[in-house]
């Protein structure tokens, strides 16, 4: 790092236009005026580029929902190939992976109705890894839990809940961050196993979600071990989780009869679809920018995460088209598999591993929570880094973007990676409105706005290039 603390004010301006990514005594990093300039007339254009609304117009057109391991994901990786190939990246191929696949049988919305004291029909849907009821259905009584953790802390030594379905309340509030999805979401993912280890014939839980239409929310439990649920787990709408609820204020017994034919159908292939930059002095260091590929069978996927598909691969196809090659290697990464377990970035981060390229990997981050506006710029990056950062952060303010801390993460794909030592960056997108589409039939191509979509591109092309046209080192002790 080149430090000058004994020139005057005036020589320090002079010096600093001089020498590319001079970091002062006060730790402030300057880039140099070419890359300004370059930074700049990328943001420009990809504000007026309409690249990433197109490309995810045609995945959502024409692939269309894209379950893991199913032949709808397995389409989509040809139509990857194929747009990847046709837009001019390097080294396009898929890396295939094994996957236990999971399905919710022969219909996408499951039966589920009360039958007492009201009778009336239910909006619900399977969640991931859940089982399928009997043949001819299942008819329970219901036992209301106002949260999860009420569940948790149920005594169940009288048996109470044996051959009932369990029925677990929490609501999530939306916020900008989308900071309540991860306590609302642990009754999607655990109550099947509390349940099911006390006897429980199924479990019913409100939609996790913010919406207040009458879609039901899916999403994937977790597998503790491996392990299998062997009962029925649905969401139901927010609607229906209200008329639940007063039915059961009311003192009534609650009845509800469900059919699904869930399950899982052995193993499957899925693959990760990956392109290059090839970059022009340090190849082999690599600037991963991904999202995934898959979606929930419920709706197109546009905004989880057709959009960021659109996104990452409209601002490298923007820097490749620039005309000048960046220093480092950019990979573009289509996951696979991320819905049901991030099956696809272990697989990733696995090989990466093995091949021995993990430590070549210099910085990643993935877009992967809708389209709508980037209003923060996270890291998580040593500490000699963070003046680039800041720099980088000057730099994207015309975009309306803050600097946020450096305990960010790089999206959900970029976790296996990041827990191996990569350093990762975040782009953080305004929230508030996406958990009212996500995982839901209505997340479909008509919730993305152009401009909005633009400006994520726009700040994704300023950070791609930046990290990769620089030997700046991020990872903590390597200044």
């Amino acid at each position: 790092m080149r430090v000058l603390t004994a020139l005057p004010v005036f020589l320090l301006t002079t010096v600093t236009a001089l020498i590319p990514g001079l970091t002062l005594a006060d730790d402030t990093y300057r880039f140099d005026e070419q890359t300004l300039q370059a930074i700049h007339d990328l943001s420009d254009t990809a504000l007026e580029s309409d690249l990433a609304y197109e490309i995810t117009r045609s995945l959502t057109t024409e692939i269309g929902p894209r379950l893991a391991g199913t032949a709808q994901e397995a389409r989509a990786r040809e139509w990857a190939v194929a747009k990847l190939t046709g837009l001019g990246f390097e080294n396009v191929r898929v890396e295939p992976f094994d996957l236990d696949l999971w399905t919710r049988g022969t219909s996408v919305i499951e039966e589920a109705a009360i039958t007492a004291p009201y009778p009336q029909h239910l909006h619900a849907i399977s969640l991931g890894g859940a089982a399928a009821t009997p043949d001819e259905g299942l008819e329970a009584e219901v036992v209301f839990f106002s949260s999860f953790d009420d569940l948790l802390a149920f005594d169940d030594s009288d048996d109470a809940l044996a051959g009932k379905l369990v029925f677990i309340n929490d609501r999530m509030v939306a916020t900008r961050t989308g900071e309540g999805y991860g306590w609302a979401n642990r009754k999607r993912q655990k109550a099947w196993f509390h349940a099911e280890d006390r006897g429980a014939a199924g479990v019913l839980i409100r939609s996790v979600g913010t919406s207040s239409n009458r879609f039901a929310h899916t999403g994937m439990m977790s597998r503790p071990e491996g392990r299998k649920a062997k009962i029925p787990a649905l969401a139901v709408s927010a609607p229906d989780a209200d008329q639940i609820e007063r039915i059961h204020e009311s003192g009534e017994t609650l009845r509800v009869r469900l059919k699904t034919s869930a399950g899982w159908r052995g193993e499957a292939t899925s693959g990760n679809v990956i392109a290059e930059i090839t970059g022009a002095e340090a190849p082999e260091e690599i600037v991963i920018i991904g999202a995934h590929l898959d979606s929930w069978d419920n709706g197109t996927g546009a905004l989880d995460d057709g959009a960021g598909v659109g996104i990452v691969t409209a601002a490298a196809k923007l820097i490749m088209d620039a005309g000048q090659r960046p220093r480092r290697t950019i990979r573009v990464v289509l996951f696979g598999a991320e819905e049901v377990g991030l099956i696809g970035a272990r697989a990733y981060a696995q090989a990466r591993k093995d091949d021995g390229t993990l430590a070549n990997h210099v910085i990643g981050s993935e877009s992967d929570f809708g389209a709508r506006e980037i209003w923060r710029l996270n890291s998580n990056v040593g500490e000699h880094a963070l003046p680039f950062f800041d720099a980088m952060h000057v730099q994207m303010q015309h975009l309306g973007i803050t600097r946020g801390n450096n305990e960010g993460n790089g999206g959900p794909d970029m976790y296996p990676l990041q827990y191996m030592g990569m350093p990762v960056a975040g782009l953080d997108q305004n929230g508030e409105d996406y958990f009212e589409f996500h995982h839901t039939p209505n997340d479909t191509f008509d919730k993305i706005v152009p401009a909005e979509m633009a400006q994520n591109v726009a700040a994704w092309v300023m950070f791609t290039w930046l990290v990769a046209d620089t030997d700046m080192t991020f990872r903590p002790g390597m200044e």
